[in-house]
């Protein structure tokens, strides 16, 4: 789990919460912030779907290894259900 955090905080260093994360509690609710775009002016937010597909060319294009690259899209997509209920 710490090795999830760490990744993430890799892959968005300047971002202010990254930095005080400690649980996957707190990484959820942080990508959920990502996936709805909430820190954007709601007109020009993206939808989630892009903002899930932004993520995991990010994640893809990273240096990390390939076992924390696919544990860090399934938080991603567990997210993404959560806040896509079609």
């Amino acid at each position: 789990m710490i090795e999830i955090i760490q990744a993430y905080q890799t892959l968005f260093p300047f971002r202010h919460e990254t930095t005080t994360l400690i649980s996957l509690e707190q990484l959820e609710v942080s990508i959920r912030i990502e996936l709805l775009d909430e820190l954007t002016h709601p007109r020009v937010r993206k939808n989630s779907a892009e903002k899930l597909q932004i993520a995991y060319e990010r994640i893809e294009k990273s240096n990390l290894n390939n076992l924390l690259k696919m544990q860090l899209k399934q938080v991603y997509g567990d997210v993404f259900k959560t806040v896509n209920t079609f």
